[in-house]
């Protein structure tokens, strides 16, 4: 069977430029070797860092003509972008199923499939998944009903219905999937910044899920274990899994060695939840010789019992240079609203104390802001806890009901939200009123948090840090600001005022 993977052509980020920062997406490269050791000819198609537009997409359907399209999305703002692809596929290549997949698309399968010509949904973790349905397309006589973890349409017209089939089960042992298929993707195009927090640089995981379950999250949904009753009704519960430290040392190498990338943006939900696996880990790449920086998403608790056992440090040592934790709220019991509440403010001061220790790494922090108990005051204390942390950076994020999270329900229920677009889900823009503040009112003290954290003083220390990485980032930063200022001013809108340009931009390839 000839497969074809396609990653859409798509506005970008402001800030995020057309050669900065396009990163390796991991579904593709797991997925399609996935489907490659299985014996099928795959092609994939990442638009963005090729800068193939839509007519030249076109013209690469027509050339493959396969038997199997698969478009995935994470992410809602980018949906009706892959929903284009599949339109563009029934028009130009009408044999070829037409397969979706991703954490947007398992939990609104409804919506799109009734809206659109598709043949199939993988829900949750895809590998597995889709090489039993593409198997099963293969058959002269298909059943579907015995591919675990799909959503398939049966009839047309009045009798279409869209049959789901029983919950697959997670892979169990990570190892046993093939070596990421990083030959087919363009991977000189990755990374290509001098600046950014992946120079020369590719993402990896090594972990899968989480074991928390916040109400806002919905990475730890799509890699959830999944209770199904006999009523059909499936109940999820958090699952974390990792691959072996030899096998990930082994990407790495692969990386490494084959692709000359140096840098790593780990993609992991929380990177740092064993500490046997972390201490191997950096023992391992330490011993190697391998002169490497990476990225990780990490919980704080983690990092202070690591830091007790001395495995901090030598995460450190093994190129730990940046990463990412979600402080989320200045108030410890809003972080119980959203089922955080192994988080607290004094164990968040506690971690940021231990990075303070090491001058190397660049820490950055998530807040969430705009919430229905929002108001102004509140809002500006997320700005204080950022500084008292002693935040590099600080990313003010407006909360956002993302599909299957507790959230979109309950926005759905009270009518915050509609189902008509998701093009401003961008973790940017404010989607909800709170109970005291418009969606415009929360957008200018976001402005002004960020303006009151990002100045001029904070941009000269960085900039005259002792560490070149760190030097790097706020360079990047401050790249990164004038450049969505210039924009800004070509399509005339002040950069100085609340209403600062965040909107997406559209590539000059886009329509070619």
């Amino acid at each position: 069977m000839r497969v074809m993977f396609v990653f859409s052509p798509r506005y970008y980020w402001p800030f995020v430029s057309e050669g900065d920062n396009y990163l390796v997406p991991q579904s593709l490269v797991y997925l399609a070797a996935t489907m490659r050791a299985a014996g099928h000819q795959v092609s994939v198609y990442d638009c963005m860092p090729l800068k193939m537009g839509w007519r030249s997409l076109e013209n690469a359907m027509l050339e493959e003509d396969p038997d199997v399209l698969c478009v995935g999305e994470n992410h809602a703002l980018y949906a009706h972008e892959a929903m284009r692809v599949i339109n563009m596929a029934a028009d130009v290549i009408p044999r070829a199923k037409r397969v979706v997949g991703g954490a947007h698309f398992t939990n609104l399968y409804n919506k799109y499939m009734s809206e659109n010509p598709i043949d199939f949904c993988v829900c949750a973790e895809g590998e597995y998944t889709l090489r039993g349905l593409v198997e099963e397309i293969g058959q002269a006589k298909p059943d579907y009903s015995k591919v675990a973890g799909i959503v398939y349409v049966e009839g047309e017209g009045e009798e279409k219905q869209f049959i789901k089939t029983r919950a697959r089960h997670l892979i169990e042992d990570l190892d046993e999937l093939p070596m990421p298929a990083y030959d087919l993707v363009p991977m000189d195009k990755y990374g290509t910044s001098r600046l950014s927090f992946s120079p020369g640089g590719a993402t990896i995981h090594h972990s899968r899920g989480c074991t928390a379950s916040c109400s806002f999250c919905v990475w730890w949904t799509q890699m959830a274990h999944r209770d199904e009753g006999e009523d059909g009704h499936i109940s999820l519960r958090p699952r974390w899994r990792t691959k072996s430290v030899d096998k990930t040392i082994a990407e790495i190498e692969e990386l490494y060695y084959k692709h000359n990338k140096r840098s790593y943006v780990w993609v992991d939900e929380s990177w740092n939840i064993d500490a046997r696996w972390n201490d191997q880990f950096a023992e391992e790449i330490i011993r190697s010789g391998m002169d490497i920086n990476w990225f990780a998403f990490m919980r704080s608790d983690c990092i202070i019992r690591d830091e007790k056992r001395g495995i901090q440090e030598k995460l450190v040592a093994a190129g730990l240079r940046h990463l990412c934790i979600g402080v989320e709220r200045a108030e410890d019991e809003r972080l119980k609203d959203f089922n955080k509440g192994f988080y607290n403010n004094d164990q968040l001061r506690e971690t940021f104390r231990i990075l303070d220790k090491y001058p190397q790494i660049f820490k950055q922090a998530t807040f969430i802001v705009g919430t229905k108990y929002e108001t102004r005051e509140s809002m500006f204390r997320q700005a204080d806890l950022a500084k008292e942390l002693n935040v590099d950076y600080p990313a003010f994020h407006p909360i956002t009901p993302v599909p299957g999270t507790p959230l979109f329900d309950d926005a759905m229920q009270e009518g915050w939200i509609t189902l008509d677009d998701f093009t401003e889900f961008d973790w940017m823009t404010p989607m909800m009123d709170s109970d005291y503040m418009t969606r415009e009112e929360i957008s200018r003290a976001l402005y002004d948090i960020n303006r009151k954290f990002v100045t001029p003083k904070w941009l000269l220390k960085g900039l005259m840090s002792g560490n070149k990485y760190k030097r790097d980032m706020y360079a990047w930063w401050l790249k990164v600001a004038m450049g969505v200022t210039f924009d800004s001013i070509k399509q005339r809108i002040n950069p100085i005022k609340e209403n600062t340009y965040t909107n997406l931009v559209k590539p000059e390839w886009y329509d070619t």
